[in-house]
């Protein structure tokens, strides 16, 4: 299935079937669930989130989709305007995803500097993330610890 982009102030309170709406000004990217159950998916744009990238013809969304909340439960990975299916995660492997990405977060926004200043402000502001480990390492090794 291939989506099309529209750059949006505000996004339309009806969404078009195959749009992905992306409001650069609240930093959101919305589109109806690529199954076609008719379910809203809301895909933050942050440092702890999701991230948006643009080529000039095409968005791709990193990381993956998990609509856990809608009854279809669809994944999928949006790249290069491309719907990717993903495989289905069981009800574990859910609840485990959620709770890597609560722990990324609050790690994430209580990081201090040597003066014991937050610096998840300008990090959330500028968008850097400081580690280089890619999602998948972060997961294994928090799975590892828990």
């Amino acid at each position: 299935m291939i989506m099309k982009h529209e750059f949006v102030e505000y996004v339309p309170e009806v969404l078009s079937e195959g749009t992905v709406y992306i409001s650069v000004r609240f930093a959101t990217v919305v589109h109806n669930c690529a199954c076609g159950c008719g379910g809203e998916t809301v895909t933050p744009l942050s440092p702890t989130d999701w991230y948006l990238t643009f080529d000039g013809k095409s968005v791709s969304l990193y990381p993956s989709i998990g609509n856990w909340s809608l009854d279809c439960k669809s994944h999928y990975w949006i790249k290069n305007n491309e719907v990717i299916w993903a495989d289905r995660w069981s009800d574990a492997e859910i609840k485990t995803g959620r709770a890597y990405d609560s722990s990324v977060k609050t790690r994430y926004y209580s990081q201090t500097d040597s003066s014991g200043s937050e610096v998840a402000v300008s990090q959330a502001v500028t968008g850097k993330v400081e580690s280089s480990e890619s999602w998948w390492a972060r997961l294994k090794e928090w799975l590892r610890k828990n």
